[in-house]
């Protein structure tokens, strides 16, 4: 009885101490997973509409070899549940920005509103 106790509240523990992902780091399973197609990851790390964005490209855009992103953060910034995140990625030469909203706790890569520009 006493092991099956422990067993159950070692893994209650391990269950609460999951790390959420920082903006950031969010944004950089999106750029792999797109690359990849890794379409389950993409899809759960993205709003439904930026999801369905993602997917209508994702054939035109993907890299030839799916290697290392060299993903790079060149600016970020927070600002309560909205984020924004400038980076740069071994598959394009230009940097690329994406926004981020805080969704039941988690950040999720969001469309850009019609007239919304990123702070940077």
């Amino acid at each position: 009885m006493k092991k099956a106790a422990l067993f159950l509240l070692s893994l209650a523990f391990l269950n609460c101490t999951d790390k959420q992902m920082s903006h950031t780091e969010t944004a950089k399973v999106v750029v792999e997973s797109f690359y990849k197609k890794d379409n389950s990851k993409l899809k759960s790390h993205t709003t439904p509409e930026s999801y369905e964005s993602f997917l209508a490209v994702q054939d035109f855009m993907t890299a030839e070899e799916a290697g290392a992103s060299n993903y790079k953060v060149l600016e970020e910034t927070v600002d309560g549940d909205k984020a924004w995140v400038k980076f740069t990625i071994s598959y394009e030469e230009k940097p690329e920005t994406f926004k981020l909203v805080k969704d039941d706790g988690q950040w999720k890569v969001d469309e850009k509103g019609v007239r919304e520009r990123a702070p940077f």
